[in-house]
């Protein structure tokens, strides 16, 4: 009994090490990189994670790309006149010197336009993240059916804008 029961803690704590995935550039510090499963036909998506910078000197996300979509943009959601909008990010996205950028629904995103093939749940794929000072990183999105715990924001009434 106490051997099934160490066998079980075991499992169950590779499957939680499987689930979380995080990567290294310099000083800075990403966290779970991950997309939402969408259906076959939807044309685009979104990546997200977060960006620690335990660093002394700001960097910078300026951009990503993928072989899963034609082009990666960073994009952003806005309150405007009680809609929220949708817009491309010129320049990137600044990540503070000992603070964060999280790149999360209804924030920031990673928009992954003309995907090559649906976002299917369980599935990982390779994106390279391109800062500004640390340079070129390359994670694995994990594609999950829902958002991480505490990940996300209400996207009610959400607009495009170009």
């Amino acid at each position: 009994m106490r051997k099934t029961l160490l066998s079980l803690a075991t499992l169950l704590s590779l499957s939680a090490a499987v689930q979380a995935h995080e990567y290294q550039a310099g000083a800075l510090h990403i966290d779970h990189p991950w997309a939402r499963a969408l259906p076959a036909g939807v044309p685009n998506g979104a990546a997200y994670l977060v960006v620690h910078n335990n660093g002394t000197q700001p960097d910078r996300l300026l951009g990503a790309d993928t072989a899963r979509a034609d082009k990666v943009e960073i994009h952003e959601h806005r309150h405007e006149n009680g809609l929220m909008k949708m817009q491309r990010v010129e320049g990137g996205v600044e990540i503070p010197a000992g603070g964060q950028l999280a790149v999360e629904p209804g924030g920031y995103h990673l928009m992954l336009l003309g995907l090559k093939q649906p976002l299917v749940a369980g599935e990982r794929f390779p994106l390279t993240l391109h800062f500004q000072q640390a340079g070129d990183l390359a994670v694995d999105i994990a594609v999950q059916q829902d958002a991480p715990p505490a990940a996300g924001k209400p996207m009610e009434h959400m607009q495009h804008m170009q």
